[in-house]
């Protein structure tokens, strides 16, 4: 437990003065909330009963008649005690007001902090670990572990300070009215704390296997959502909602086992709990009867007990929750100590790049962004890699590109290409070969430096729910109205979003569903354009896009010939044959490389898609004419 209350004062870091203030207000009004009791008891005891003051009166008795002008003057004007009784209890209320009220600020302050923690080092982490990573898991530690970790920050480190102000300030209290009676009001207090203790272990197991099914269930859902038209294609809706009962009976049988646990808690607290109060009645009595207790003493304990009482029992309620909180923090925590992917890599022992940096040391320093600006050459030699298997995805490739050339790179699904991209958008580093920009190994480069030059159109391009004109500027965020309009006009999407009611302030769906899938490309290509980056990369960026229009954006990206570095990956050799030079990857090797008039002439793979593709198409043309 104790583990758990330091995870938990480290995260309280920045708000503890709030805390501090709580704190000293709930020690007010724990104080002001005994007041109460005793100046019943002094009233009962000597201005009702007519009881001396003596020696043997307790000295908080003695000093409360003192503040009050002595016992006769109290016994003439009893409207006092019920109206220091009132006062002392609305102090106590605004005590209270303003602990709870410091103590949401600061919980809110904690969670608020934590939430754009977690959205910041997601944004940080290796492409690696969200290839893993699920979706569902992530949201719910982001919203529901946080949320359990804001109520427990807001309300329950309260309660604990509470339950130690309690025993700090009632047991010498009430060891300074009568040492036999506490002894007797305090006989079954440790059982329930012993019993909460025990509870506490258990549940905490309990509540991670409600949390991880919570996740699972999550994850199913957003899944569905995020594929409902391929659902509904398919008529997929019996079968999801069965995929989906299996999950959601885990969650409610573990929830059940909670609430089970729970509801044992608190049936045996509150029979502890009111065997305590019965207990201190009966021997209270007891000794009243005998005189060795007075009404007003036992009035006083029985008042305080009922004070106690409540927290004790919420000490199950607050151990509960603190092993929720423990969970759901170390979830938290499990995303934050993964290690964010380093800004400029770190490379083995007689890796080149290794040995670049080490000449950088020496005085020949990487090109920073505001002083040396990408020219576009790129120089790959040997390079390998592999995603965690045996079989390497990219196998000894090597190739150059001058600035201002056009490359286009074919090849069947699985031969490397897009992995190709991604190492040169450092999502992941090699450790085998080099790939240079300028002259400078790639993972010796600051990596957002690394992706602010270059501009790519993914396989499959995301828009965000937002604006059209607001997802084109995603590169460039200053870029005035007329280069927009000019980068759209280039993707051949310009026309389309005239068409549209609110034209470049239309927003969008949630990855671009309202959009079809060759607009979402278009709009994808012009946001590549727009950025107007040194290297350009095009990843089977006009897959969904008819003939014609591909037509009309590969003539206006010929007109940019020059400007940028391009590469284009593509299975449509319409798309391959004005670059100026092609290169045939297979099984994550180089197997041909040339002009697309020289490799259209040579046998190999690029000849027999050649003509197969021509044949495809004249057949149906054909079949269009003779209709």
């Amino acid at each position: 437990m104790f583990s758990q209350l330091q995870a938990i004062w480290r995260l309280m870091r920045g708000q503890r003065l709030r805390y501090g203030v709580a704190l000293a207000c709930l020690v007010g009004a724990t104080l002001l909330n005994y007041a109460v009791p005793l100046v019943g008891s002094a009233t009962i005891d000597y201005a009702v009963a007519g009881k001396s003051v003596d020696a043997s009166t307790p000295a908080l008795i003695a000093l409360l008649l003192r503040a009050f002008g002595g016992a006769e003057n109290l016994r003439g004007a009893l409207w006092l005690a019920p109206v220091a009784m009132l006062l002392f209890s609305a102090l106590s209320g605004l005590c209270s007001y303003v602990k709870g009220w410091q103590a949401s600020l600061a919980s809110d302050g904690i969670a608020r902090r934590l939430k754009n923690q977690l959205y910041d080092h997601l944004n940080h982490l290796p492409a690696r670990h969200h290839d893993r990573a699920d979706t569902g898991d992530l949201v719910q530690r982001c919203t529901s572990d946080v949320e359990t970790t804001r109520q427990f920050l807001a309300t329950q480190v309260m309660e604990i300070g509470n339950a130690l102000v309690l025993a700090g300030t009632a047991l010498p209290l009430l060891l300074s009215l009568s040492v036999p009676m506490t002894l007797v009001s305090f006989s079954l207090l440790g059982p329930i704390v012993l019993y909460g203790y025990f509870y506490f272990r258990r549940v905490k197991h309990v509540f991670r296997q409600v949390d991880e099914a919570e996740g699972a269930l999550t994850a199913v859902i957003q899944e569905n959502l995020t594929g409902i038209r391929v659902v509904r294609a398919f008529a997929r809706q019996d079968f999801e909602r069965e995929k989906f009962a299996g999950p959601n009976a885990r969650y409610r049988d573990r929830s059940l086992q909670m609430l089970r646990l729970l509801s044992w808690y608190w049936s045996v607290s509150d029979f502890v709990a009111l065997s305590q109060l019965g207990l201190t009645l009966l021997v209270g009595a007891h000794w009243v009867t005998t005189g060795a207790l007075t009404i007003g003493m036992l009035f006083a304990f029985l008042s305080y007990l009922s004070i106690m009482l409540w927290p004790v029992r919420q000490m199950g309620r607050i151990l509960t929750d603190l092993g929720k909180t423990a969970i759901a923090v170390g979830r938290i925590q499990e995303i934050l100590a993964v290690e964010r992917e380093p800004e400029a890599g770190v490379l083995a022992a007689g890796h080149p790049a290794a040995d670049d940096r080490a000449r950088g040391c020496a005085g020949i320093t990487p090109p920073a962004a505001d002083r040396a600006p990408f020219r576009g050459a790129i120089a790959v030699r040997g390079l390998r890699f592999s995603h965690g298997g045996e079989r390497h995805a990219l196998n000894d490739i090597s190739f150059a590109v001058a600035p201002g050339e056009s490359l286009a790179i074919l090849g069947p699904s699985g031969s490397g290409k897009s992995t190709l991209m991604h190492l040169l958008l450092r999502l992941y580093d090699y450790t085998e070969g080099t790939i240079k920009l300028d002259g400078h190994e790639l993972t010796s480069l600051p990596r957002k430096w690394v992706r602010t030059q270059i501009g790519v159109v993914m396989q499959e391009p995301f828009l965000f729910s937002k604006t059209l004109k607001d997802n084109l500027r995603l590169g460039r965020g200053d870029a005035p109205d007329h280069e927009v309009e000019e980068a759209a006009r280039a993707a051949c999407i310009h026309d389309t979003i005239l068409t549209f009611q609110q034209g470049y302030d239309t927003l969008v769906g949630e990855r671009g569903v309202t959009l079809s899938g060759g607009q979402r490309q278009r709009v994808a290509i012009a946001r590549a354009v727009l950025k107007r980056p040194p290297l350009l990369i095009l990843d089977d960026a006009m897959s969904a896009v008819d003939g014609e229009t591909e037509s009309m954006i590969l003539d206006a990206l010929k007109q940019r010939r020059g400007r940028a570095t391009t590469l284009v990956i593509a299975h449509r050799l319409s798309t391959l044959i004005h670059a100026d030079r092609v290169i045939v990857l297979d099984r994550g090797r180089v197997i041909q490389t040339g002009t697309h008039d020289e490799l259209a002439a040579q046998p190999g793979l690029y000849r027999r898609l050649w003509q197969i593709q021509t044949s495809v198409e004249s057949d149906f043309q054909r079949e269009l004419q003779a209709g």
